[in-house]
């Protein structure tokens, strides 16, 4: 164990500091496809009685019309969060009709691109900079890849915790470091950490080893038939992560080292603003109507297709790297996480006890800066596990040479072992968190515990990854038609609802200036600290 994680946790574990551990916050996003009874992709607008896709704060649209995005409020369990995504989950099935919610991150049978209706946000400058920067990905990168859908599990520490490290690093009376630049620094040396280990989520946790012959769209590709409309890799875990998933060449070279915060902004900042001939070549317009917002290497920075992003809530008319800039990293978010199509929320509560003890030893474990050669190691591995994790005797490379994957897991788990059960401490109902770094390490024992393991074998029995995805979707569907909300919280988010409405007709009534300008004025907006 290193010396900073040991002395770490121990002044975690002092009864005058063990508070903290419960003060953090964790929130989700889950996104999942709107889908007919026959498990086609449904061509319906976003529901009117779900409220505004534009400014509804719990129930959105992602890329495609019909990818739905929940977001849960953030909360201090992860018990909580999973009430509050439960509670999304019924009250958009009592508004759907006849149509489900897809229960795998990899896409249903997809129709033909045209019949793929981009996310529509309203006739508003804002919105409409939302429709076209989604016209842009649909552009680059295909609209069958706006179909994807995952968990992303945004989590922070308290700023009081960050306070104490502080002090116990003996640099509380710098004062050109400010508790503001020592937060930002550390939750950078956390997704360093994450870099290093985050192969070890998509063994445990990938569930994508499959999917329908019709989403590559005719592309080359290195899968096995598994059956006439099934691709597969045997020992796969997370296809939807692997080079089929948000991938161009325009991306390949963007690769920031976050060995600190002004590094990662200028990474991106630099594609935002940089030409890319393929796109210039395309232009912005077609026939008089927007089809990107810019011909550089990233319309926005968040197209940058990241595991994890360091991040900051953002206030009006801000963008997310000026937020980044002037106030510093506020959490962190992953994105890696699939859909568990097992689970009717598409997480389990012991997914998120152990997301919660691994990103708290990534805080508190030693994170030495990371070097190019060293960047490229990381994403191997991750590559690899992503193809091939439950292959019999895998080995990832580590310190110039090869370990056994297997070897390597369980290595880590004894690492985070002590912060699982300093949680436990803190939390003073039961062993939640030991419960499940035991369920995790079994899955290492045996691979035929794993999520991929288990999707592989039910699509080879029912003989397709799309009829394994109907009879899932419709397994949860029936779970929350039969429970619906109690009157009380249904009254909550109808209200919710028709807020959102209202907010996004007065943005549409009080606009003023044309959309040109609009997109001038954001593509131009100041990008440095102040």
């Amino acid at each position: 164990m290193s010396n900073q994680l040991t002395r770490r946790l121990a002044l975690l574990d002092d009864d005058e500091h063990r508070s903290l551990l419960g003060q953090g916050l964790r929130g989700i996003e889950r996104e999942t496809l709107r889908v007919d009874r026959q498990g086609r992709l449904a061509r319906t607008p976003h529901p009117i009685a779900l409220g505004s896709a534009l400014t509804h704060p719990q129930i959105t649209t992602d890329y495609a019309e019909a990818l739905l995005e929940f977001i849960t409020p953030a909360e201090h369990d992860i018990g909580i969060t999973l009430n509050k995504l439960d509670a999304i989950h019924r009250f958009a099935y009592a508004h759907m009709g006849d149509e489900m919610l897809w229960s795998e991150s990899m896409p249903c049978e997809l129709p033909p691109e045209d019949e793929i209706d981009i996310a529509w946000y309203g006739t508003s400058n804002i919105g409409m900079l939302k429709h076209v920067y989604r016209r842009g990905l649909a552009l680059r990168y295909g609209k069958a890849m706006q179909c994807i859908a995952g968990i992303h599990y945004n989590y922070s520490l308290p700023e009081k915790m960050w306070q104490l490290f502080q002090v116990d690093q003996g640099i509380a009376e710098e004062r050109r470091r400010g508790i503001r630049d020592f937060q930002s620094e550390s939750y950078i040396a956390t997704i360093r950490n994450f870099r290093r280990y985050s192969w070890l989520l998509m063994y445990l946790f990938g569930a994508s080893p499959a999917l329908s012959k019709g989403f590559l769209r005719g592309r080359a590709h290195s899968l096995e038939t598994l059956s006439d409309d099934t691709l597969y890799l045997p020992y796969a875990t997370s296809l939807r992560m692997s080079d089929l998933g948000y991938q161009n060449d325009a991306q390949s070279g963007l690769t920031p080292h976050e060995n600190s915060l002004e590094s990662y902004v200028c990474t991106l900042m630099d594609a935002v603003n940089r030409p890319y001939k393929p796109y210039e070549e395309l232009g912005t317009r077609r026939d008089g109507e927007w089809i990107q917002l810019s011909t550089n290497v990233l319309q926005i920075e968040n197209e940058y297709y990241s595991t994890i992003r360091p991040k900051r809530v953002i206030r009006t008319g801000e963008r997310p790297v000026q937020a980044l800039c002037k106030r510093g990293v506020q959490y962190i978010e992953v994105r890696c996480l699939d859909v568990d199509p097992y689970e009717p929320v598409g997480i389990s509560a012991e997914t998120g006890r152990f997301m919660d003890a691994f990103l708290l030893f990534c805080a508190l474990d030693d994170s030495p800066s990371i070097n190019e050669a060293e960047s490229a190691v990381h994403a191997a591995n991750f590559a690899r596990t992503v193809k091939e994790g439950r292959r019999p005797g895998l080995t990832l490379t580590r310190d110039g040479g090869q370990v056994l994957l297997k070897d390597w897991a369980h290595q880590l788990l004894e690492r985070i072992a002590p912060v699982a059960a300093l949680l436990d401490e803190q939390h003073n109902e039961s062993d939640v968190h030991a419960s499940s770094m035991a369920a995790q390490r079994a899955k290492i024992d045996n691979p035929q515990l794993t999520p991929s393991a288990r999707v592989l074998d039910d699509i080879r029995e029912l003989g397709s990854a799309a009829a394994f995805g109907m009879r899932q979707s419709a397994l949860h569907a029936a779970y929350f038609l039969d429970s619906p909300l109690m009157p009380a919280e249904e009254a909550m988010f109808e209200e919710m609802a028709a807020a959102s409405l209202e907010e996004q007709r007065v943005i549409e009534n009080t606009d003023t200036g044309s959309f040109d300008d609009f997109v001038a004025a954001y593509n131009s907006s100041t990008l440095c600290c102040d």
